[in-house]
C-alpha cells in the first residue's frame, strides 16, 4: 500500500447569510455594517464575535445612533438575527432607513433575494451626485478634462446587487411588514433594560448581560444557524439607571467575553454624548473605552465649531479611529486592506464624513482650493495702477484735474536746483561788466519722485 496521499482541500462549511471571508485570514467571517465605507475601514466589515462602539460627543447631532441604525437594517436586510437592548425598540426599527426597491412593496428582503435598486431611485441618486459636484467643480485645461476624476471614497456600486451590503436611502423608512415578519420568524428579539429591574441588588448591566447569555444560549441550539446582531443605540441613557464609569467598563468587558463564547454574534454601541467625553469617565476615558471595544471610532461633528463648518463646508465632521478589529490577526486587516485610510501607499489620510440627503459617507479630508471652489478674481494694486499708467503716458506732471477721479495715486516729479556761490576775486569783473551772465550756477539735476495713495499697496482677492 502506498503511503503517497492525494492532497484535497478541506470542505469548508457554508458562509452564514450576509457575511464573508476577511481579506486578511480565511479563519474571520465577516459581514457589512450597511456602510460600505466604514466597511473599508474596519477592513472589509466587522467580524463575527467582535464589537464596535460608535461615539458622537456633539449633543445637537445623532451621528452615532445612524450607524447603528444602519447596522441593524443590514441585518434585517440579509435575514440575519437582530437583538435590540433598547426600551423603545419598535419606535427605533421603525426610524431606520430602508431600501428603495423594497418600499413600495412593502415586502422583507429575504437572503435569497437580489435586489436592485428601481430606475427612479437610480436616477435620483445620479441627480443627487451631480448637484453636489456642481459646487466642487473648478475650472481646468481642456486636455485635462478626460482623466479620471479623483476619488475620495470607495464606490458602492459594485455591492448594490449583492446581499453582502444593501444599499440604503435615508429618504425611505423600514416597512412595519419587515419588523413584523422578522418578529414572527424569531429573527428580531428585544431587550428592555426597565423589565429587567425587579431585583434590586442587581445592577441593569448584570441583568441585560444575563438576559442576552440566556438569548443566545438558546438560538444556538437550533438547526438553521443565523448570524445575530446586539444593537445597542443608547447605553448608560436614563433608562439604564445612575451608571457610574466603572459600570459601564464592566459591562463592555463582559459583553467581550460574551461575543467570544458566541462566535456567530456581533454587536454595535453607541453612547449618549455626555458619556463619550472625557470630562465623564476622567482622562483617558476615550482611549478606555477603544481597549473595551475590538473597534472603536469617533465621529467629531463640526455644528459645535462654527469655524470649522466654513473651514470644511463640504463635510459634517472629522473622524476618529481609537481601535481597529484583528480577531485573528497581530495586526488589523484594515491597515493592508482599506483604500481610505492609504497606508499601502503613503502616510494614513484624514478622514472625515458627510450626511447627505441619501446616504451617509465616509471619505477622504482634503483642503479646498486656495480662495475658494469658484473662479479666483485677483485686483492688482494701487501702486501698480499708478506706476503702469505713469509708464504708458510718459506724463510727469501733476494735475489734480485728470489725477482726482482717474487714479487713486498720483506722481510727482520735482527738479532740484542747488546755489552755489563764489567768493569775489580783484581781477575779476564786476556784475555789470558781465552780460547775461547769473550768480547762479547749474549743478547736476537730481529728480525727486514721490508717490501720494490713499490706501495701502495690498492685493485684493
Amino acid at each position: 500500500m502506498s503511503a503517497f496521499k492525494r492532497r484535497a482541500t478541506a470542505k469548508q462549511p457554508p458562509l452564514l447569510a450576509g457575511t464573508r471571508t476577511s481579506p486578511g485570514s480565511t479563519a474571520t467571517i465577516i459581514t457589512s455594517t450597511g456602510i460600505p465605507s466604514l466597511d473599508d475601514i474596519l477592513g472589509g466589515g466587522l467580524p463575527l464575535s467582535c464589537s464596535l462602539m460608535v461615539l458622537a460627543p456633539d449633543a445637537h447631532s445623532a451621528y452615532g445612533e445612524l450607524v447603528v441604525k444602519y447596522f441593524a437594517a443590514q441585518g434585517l436586510a440579509c435575514g440575519q438575527r437582530v437583538c435590540v437592548v433598547d426600551p423603545r425598540a419598535e419606535s427605533f426599527l421603525g426610524e431606520c432607513m430602508w431600501t428603495p426597491g423594497n418600499y413600495t412593496t412593502g415586502m422583507p428582503a429575504l437572503s435569497g433575494d437580489r435586489v436592485a435598486p428601481s430606475n427612479s431611485a437610480t436616477a435620483d441618486d445620479e441627480e443627487d451626485e451631480r448637484a453636489s459636484d456642481h459646487d466642487t467643480k473648478i475650472k481646468i485645461a481642456w486636455r485635462y478634462e478626460q482623466m479620471k476624476q479623483f476619488q475620495t471614497t470607495v464606490s458602492s456600486s459594485s455591492q448594490s446587487s449583492d446581499e453582502y451590503c444593501r444599499t440604503f436611502d435615508l429618504t425611505c423608512r423600514m416597512p412595519e411588514a419587515v419588523i413584523a415578519s422578522a418578529r414572527a420568524d424569531g429573527r428580531l428579539l428585544d431587550v428592555n433594560p426597565e423589565d429587567l429591574s425587579s431585583n434590586p441588588r442587581r445592577s441593569f448591566c448584570k441583568s441585560v448581560i444575563q438576559n442576552l447569555s440566556d438569548t443566545l444560549a438558546q438560538r444556538d441550539s437550533e438547526n438553521q444557524p443565523l448570524a445575530t446582531r446586539i444593537c445597542i443605540p443608547a447605553l448608560g441613557s436614563y433608562e439604564w439607571g445612575d451608571l457610574s464609569p466603572q459600570d459601564i467598563c464592566h459591562f463592555l468587558h463582559t459583553l467581550r467575553a460574551l461575543l467570544r463564547r458566541h462566535p456567530r454574534v456581533c454587536a454595535a454601541i453607541c453612547m449618549p454624548p455626555h458619556l463619550c467625553q472625557e470630562a465623564f469617565g476622567g482622562p483617558g476615558w476615550v482611549q478606555k473605552l477603544g481597549w473595551l471595544t475590538d473597534a472603536s471610532v469617533t465621529l467629531a461633528a463640526f455644528s459645535s465649531d462654527p469655524s470649522l463648518t466654513a473651514m470644511f463646508s463640504s463635510h459634517h465632521g472629522l473622524v476618529h479611529i481609537h481601535t481597529l478589529p484583528a480577531p485573528h490577526t497581530l495586526l488589523p486587516p484594515s491597515d493592508k486592506f482599506s483604500t481610505l485610510r492609504g497606508l499601502t501607499s503613503s502616510g494614513e489620510n484624514n478622514l472625515a464624513f458627510k450626511c447627505m440627503r441619501k446616504r451617509l459617507i465616509f471619505e477622504t479630508l482634503h483642503l479646498d482650493v486656495e480662495g475658494g471652489v469658484g473662479e479666483r478674481r485677483t485686483t492688482p494694486s494701487a501702486s501698480a495702477i499708478a506706476l503702469e499708467a505713469g509708464v504708458n503716458d510718459h506724463d510727469h506732471v501733476s494735475d489734480s484735474s485728470k489725477t482726482g477721479s482717474a487714479s487713486v495715486a498720483a506722481v510727482q516729479v520735482q527738479l532740484e536746483q542747488t546755489q552755489i556761490t563764489t567768493p569775489p576775486r580783484e581781477d575779476a569783473p564786476t556784475v555789470t561788466e558781465m552780460t547775461g551772465s547769473s550768480s547762479f550756477k547749474k549743478a547736476k539735476v537730481k529728480k525727486k519722485v514721490a508717490f501720494a495713495s490713499e490706501r495701502p499697496d495690498l492685493y485684493d482677492f
